[in-house]
């Protein structure tokens, strides 16, 4: 058995030389496992930490478990088509992850338009933030983004199910996407702009409310008169658009083009941008010069040092507070 196994691990490993894929393999790999853990430990960390429970890093958090699933939607079939001869999906399959790669997308997409929404009360009116934006409301807003965002792809994807498929069964992208799918269908291919219309309007609201979310949050945030005020500001601000541009920069190049065509490596590149790239850089984002994570993750790895450390500055108190 083991000769066996071995002869097919030298197989596999031939193959991967001799077209590139290891070169491709590797890398990806390694994303997606920081992805994974580093999604996973940003995740813990907030829920570990009782000075995150507020609506801004519950979202972040539930945003952070979303990316996971998104990834692994797709990852890991790239991954196995990397390292395989027969680079196949079964039609089930391929729809099945259609749906939940979309399904996911969206859901993202509707969490980052309620994280938009709860900087712009935060800033903007900050007295009247806590009435607003209180647990049970961030709860309700966190399930009803991932129920919508399942529920609204149900009926397309269903549709999509029952077309009768034919002809040439290759789809050139990196994942089974809408538009490469629907051209496989042996029926007419007018539907295809009628997709492009109702994912471009959907798109475009939600940029649209988060860009004037956003640039109200600027204005405001310029009136501060402290520098000090201003730049703590930014700083909680910046990790928020910085996410917003990267992932629906590369949704709009992807699905705001309609007739458009790019050429198979811009279209891979832009696909690779948001299916890949921008789950990874999240948790670099969010964390990156953000002293509350930093301290809740290294209270997640090193609980017992923290407990110490607040025993020693209690007892350092309570030997100050005899001494007076």
């Amino acid at each position: 058995m083991s000769c066996v196994f071995l002869s097919i691990a030298v197989r596999v490993a031939e193959t991967m030389f001799e077209d590139g894929s290891l070169l491709f393999f590797i890398p990806l790999f390694v994303i997606y496992i920081f992805i994974v853990i580093g999604n996973l430990i940003f995740f813990f960390a907030v829920k570990v930490d009782t000075r995150l429970h507020n609506p801004m890093y519950n979202f972040i958090s539930i945003f952070s478990f979303l990316d996971i699933w998104y990834t692994t939607a797709t990852i890991p079939k790239m991954l196995s088509n990397l390292i395989s001869r027969q680079r196949t999906i079964s039609m089930i399959g391929c729809l099945l992850q259609m749906y939940f790669f979309h399904s996911l997308g969206n859901s993202e997409g509707i969490l980052l338009t309620t994280m938009a929404i709860d900087r712009y009360i935060a800033i903007c009116n900050p007295l009247r933030y806590p009435t607003i934006m209180t647990p049970r409301l961030c709860a309700q807003l966190s399930a009803g983004s991932c129920i919508f965002g399942f529920l609204v792809l149900l009926p397309e994807s269903a549709w999509i199910s029952t077309l009768p498929f034919c002809g040439p069964n290759e789809i050139y992208q990196i994942f089974c996407d809408f538009e490469p799918v629907l051209r496989l269908a042996c029926t007419d291919t007018s539907m295809i702009l009628t997709e492009d219309v109702i994912h471009a309007v959907a798109i475009i609201f939600s940029v649209l409310v988060i860009a004037l979310s956003y640039i109200t949050i600027i204005t405001v945030i310029l009136r501060i008169p402290s520098v000090e005020g201003r730049q703590k500001a930014f700083s909680t601000y910046a990790a928020h658009l910085g996410v917003f541009l990267m992932f629906y920069g590369s949704v709009s190049l992807m699905y705001l083009r309609f007739s458009v065509t790019f050429p198979p490596i811009l279209d891979t590149a832009i696909a690779l941008m948001f299916a890949v790239l921008a789950p990874f850089f999240n948790p670099i984002i969010y964390s990156f010069r953000n002293k509350d994570i930093k301290i809740a993750i290294k209270k997640l790895f090193c609980p017992q040092k923290t407990v110490i450390f607040r025993s020693m500055l209690a007892h350092r108190h309570l030997s100050l507070w005899m001494l007076l």
